[in-house]
């Protein structure tokens, strides 16, 4: 039986890959540091090493050196993860036996086309279009699916909610699943029958606190076939959605159903994106008790914009960070921001909407043109649905109404820079 070593902080990427192993009758180990791995690697000597390089990238070199210095270890082949790696770096890997470097987040289909040539066993892959994104707001669970049901990605959907119930030490899950851009029809019973599958399992939830938001009429017809799913309600209106979950379990509910509008009414609306390859189920965060220890090998040396013109803001952002010395810079306008561009590069940037002058959009328009890519956390002082209606259309996937906290500021860090998929 061959031997899969993964080596991954990473509690969705690392379950995921194990449960699409084992149903190919591979044996897989798993490492959670490096040396772990080092240990379990000239243990077993396993088939195929995968490996996240930015968990620590000295000790990521250094593990790959005494794998090559092993007479039992030395050919086995590596797949390279990375957040970002450069030229340079690629050169430094070749002689390490590394076959494959995916950037995060990983394209599913072209990872296993490469385990698959390199152990020489099939993998059958969904690779129907889909875009699958899950996020939390005000510890209600946010799941959009867009252009269609991809059962893969329904696999990744049950690692991700547990995940994020974990992080975000959710007592009573309450999930909105937001259908966009679909017209489904009997034909895609089975697949609409795992992904509510999915999201029960997954949230261990009452089924009164889960809404479909679609406009789709099969699936209105589908559910309300299903005796399973009695207690599942099926809308058409997100404020409505969210109203209704929140009444019977959150005591704060204007506060939250201001939060939850900042979604907007943009779920239901069809998008042309052309990123049909890439699994877009982003924002990971690994341990149960989120801390700046477990996340300090990760977090270290990360560059962080703030493009804020309020001091407060700018060090209660620095100060979150300080533990795990990532590197800060802060500004106190757009201009100055968008002024070294050219010079420094970032991987995460906290940005004001409502500046003065030159304003978060105007920073957003620039960024969209100079094709900048980089995670992006709006701030908003105001709970204002058409302001971040407008930002997600321009780019920001993430946002945080102020008065801010270090808690929350850190979560949602850790929920974009530690993305997989």
């Amino acid at each position: 039986m061959k031997q899969i070593l993964i080596i991954d902080e990473s509690v969705m990427f690392r379950e995921y890959l194990r449960y699409k192993f084992e149903e190919k009758n591979l044996e897989v180990s798993i490492a959670l540091t490096l040396v772990d791995g080092t240990s379990k690697m000239r243990n077993i000597v396993p088939d195929l090493i995968i490996m996240d390089f930015n968990m620590n990238r000295q000790g990521s070199m250094e593990l790959l050196k005494q794998k090559k210095a092993d007479i039992n270890t030395g050919n086995v082949p590596v797949i390279i993860l990375s957040q970002s790696i450069d030229p340079k770096q690629l050169i430094e890997l070749v002689p390490y036996t590394v076959k494959k470097v995916f950037n995060k987040p990983v394209k599913v289909d072209s990872f296993f086309a490469t385990v698959s040539e390199l152990l020489g066993i099939p993998f059958n892959i969904d690779e129907s279009p889909c875009i699958a994104e899950v996020h939390v707001n005000d510890n209600t669970i946010f799941v959009e699916i867009a252009r269609g049901l991809n059962r893969d990605k329904m696999d990744l959907l049950r690692f991700k909610i547990v995940e994020l119930i974990t992080i975000y030490d959710i007592k009573i899950p309450r999930v909105i699943v937001m259908l966009s851009n679909m017209k489904l029809s009997f034909a895609d019973a089975p697949n609409m029958q795992k992904l509510l599958d999915t999201v029960i399992q997954a949230s261990k939830t009452n089924l009164r606190y889960i809404r479909i938001l679609t406009r789709d009429t099969f699936v209105h017809q589908f559910i309300k076939g299903q005796k399973e799913y009695d207690g599942i309600e099926v809308v058409s209106n997100l404020q409505y959605a969210v109203n209704d979950i929140l009444s019977g379990v959150d005591n704060r509910l204007p506060q939250s159903i201001r939060k939850a509008e900042l979604i907007g009414d943009k779920i239901l609306q069809a998008r042309n994106r052309e990123d049909t390859e890439a699994m877009a189920l982003k924002f990971e965060t690994e341990s149960k008790n989120v801390s700046f220890e477990l996340m300090k090998d990760y977090m270290q040396n990360i560059r962080v914009a703030v493009i804020d013109d309020d001091f407060v803001i700018q060090e209660l952002i620095k100060s979150t960070f300080k533990k795990n010395k990532a590197i800060v810079t802060s500004f106190y306008n757009g201009d100055d921001y968008l002024a070294v561009l050219d010079d420094e590069e970032f991987d995460l940037a906290f940005l004001d909407i409502n500046m003065p002058k030159t304003s978060g959009f105007d920073v957003l328009k620039v960024l969209q043109t100079r094709n900048i890519k980089y995670p992006i956390i709006a701030l908003s002082a105001v709970a204002q649905r058409e302001t971040m209606i407008k930002a997600v259309k321009m780019g920001v996937r993430s946002y945080l109404v102020k008065p801010l906290n270090a808690d929350d500021i850190f979560k949602k860090s850790v929920e974009i820079l530690k993305a997989n998929y």
